[in-house]
C-alpha cells in the first residue's frame, strides 16, 4: 500500500513509519518540522528521511492547500491508499491555557485531511484519538461503547470531534474508518512532558520530581512499540470501528516513581503539587475489542519498558537531559 502518515516526525509517528517501510509498504510522512523544533523530532526524521519507501513532505495539517501535494503521489505509479493521522496537538493541561491551537489543528487539520481522501478518493483513514475522551468514569475498564460526551480538557474535546467528523465522512462517503484511542503511551524517544520521560530524567539526575495529585491516581502505561504494531493491524479494518490500545494493567503514579527508582538505582526526591482539574483519576483499556478484530494484545509491560525506556535516555543523557 501506499500510506499517508500525518506526524511522521511524533512519538508514535516516527515508530508507525519505520514499521510500514520495514513491512514493504511506501510511506509519505507529512509534519510540519521546523528548524527550531526538538532534537527529539530532528533525530526521529533523520532515522527514517532516505529510507527505501519513505518520502517526506514539509506541511502543516491547518493548511488545506500546504498538504495536498502529499496527496498527490510521491511514488512511481502508485497514489495514496489509506490515511494514518497522527499529527496533532497534544497535552491536557495546556490545552486549558491556549485551547484556540488545539482546535485549529486537531479539529481543522483533520477536516482538511477528510477533504482531500475524498477529493482524492483514498478509501481508508485510521484516527489517533485518545483515553483522554472517557473523563471521569467509574474504577473498571473503558469500553469503546462508553459515553463520550463529557471531556475534561479542550484537548479531549478536540480529539472528540475529530472522531465525530471521520464518523460523519464514513457515513457520507463510504470511507473505512478507524478510531484508536491511546492509553497513556511511553517509550525510546517519548515525549518529554509526559510523565515517563519527566521522572526518569530527574531521578537520573537528581533533581525533584513533580507529581501533580497525591500520585494515588492511576494510568495505563502502554509501550510505544505496541502500539505502532496495533495502528499498522488497524489498517486491515473495514467498516467504522472504534478501538482501545492500552495495556490493560493500570499503575498508579506513586508505583511507576517506584519502578524508575528501582531501575535507575537511586531514590526520587518527590514534590506534590495540587492536581489540576482536567486529569482524570483514573484511565484502564478495556483491549477485548482490539483482541478480537486485530488479534492485538500488548507484549511489553511496564516494567520491561521502562528499562528500555530508561536505557535509552541513559544513552543519549548528555543532550536528553536538557529537553524540556
Amino acid at each position: 500500500m501506499s500510506i499517508l502518515v500525518t506526524g511522521c516526525g511524533g512519538f508514535i509517528g516516527s515508530y508507525v513509519s519505520r514499521l510500514l517501510v520495514q513491512s514493504g509498504h511506501c510511506v509519505t510522512g507529512l509534519d510540519s518540522v521546523h528548524p527550531g523544533a526538538s532534537p527529539l523530532v530532528h533525530g526521529r526524521l533523520r532515522d527514517i528521511v532516505g529510507k527505501s519507501g519513505f518520502a517526506y513532505h514539509m506541511a502543516d495539517i491547518r493548511d488545506h492547500e500546504s498538504i495536498r501535494g502529499a496527496f498527490l503521489g510521491r511514488f512511481p505509479g502508485s497514489s495514496i491508499s489509506a490515511v494514518i493521522h497522527l499529527a496533532a496537538k497534544a497535552g491536557v493541561r495546556t490545552s486549558v491555557e491556549d485551547p484556540r491551537s488545539y482546535y485549529e489543528t486537531n479539529v481543522l487539520g483533520t477536516l482538511n485531511l477528510l477533504e482531500l481522501c475524498r477529493e482524492f478518493e483514498v478509501s481508508r483513514f485510521v484516527l489517533a484519538s485518545t483515553s483522554s475522551v472517557y473523563g471521569i468514569q467509574g474504577g473498571g475498564p473503558m469500553s469503546e461503547d462508553i459515553p463520550t460526551n463529557r471531556p475534561l480538557s479542550p484537548y479531549a474535546a478536540s480529539k472528540g470531534a475529530a472522531e465525530m467528523l471521520l464518523h460523519s465522512y464514513h457515513h457520507l462517503h463510504g470511507m473505512d474508518a478507524v478510531v484508536l484511542r491511546y492509553f497513556t503511551v511511553y517509550g525510546p524517544g517519548g515525549r518529554p512532558d509526559m510523565s515517563v520521560f519527566r521522572f526518569i530524567r530527574a531521578i537520573a539526575e537528581g533533581d525533584p520530581v513533580t507529581v501533580y495529585g497525591d500520585g494515588t491516581q492511576r494510568r495505563d502505561f502502554t509501550y510505544v512499540d505496541d502500539i505502532a504494531q496495533g495502528t499498522v493491524a488497524a489498517l486491515g479494518l473495514r467498516g467504522f470501528q472504534t478501538i482501545n490500545l492500552g495495556n490493560d494493567r493500570p499503575v498508579s503514579v506513586n508505583d511507576l516513581i517506584g519502578i524508575v527508582e528501582s531501575v535507575i538505582g537511586q531514590s526520587a526526591s518527590v514534590q506534590y503539587q495540587e492536581r489540576h482539574d482536567a486529569d482524570p483519576s483514573l484511565t484502564w483499556a478495556d483491549i477485548g475489542r482490539a483482541q478480537r478484530l486485530l488479534g492485538w494484545a500488548p507484549e511489553v509491560g511496564i516494567e520491561d519498558g521502562i528499562r528500555r525506556t530508561a536505557a535509552s535516555y541513559m544513552k543519549d543523557r548528555e543532550w536528553a537531559k536538557n529537553l524540556v
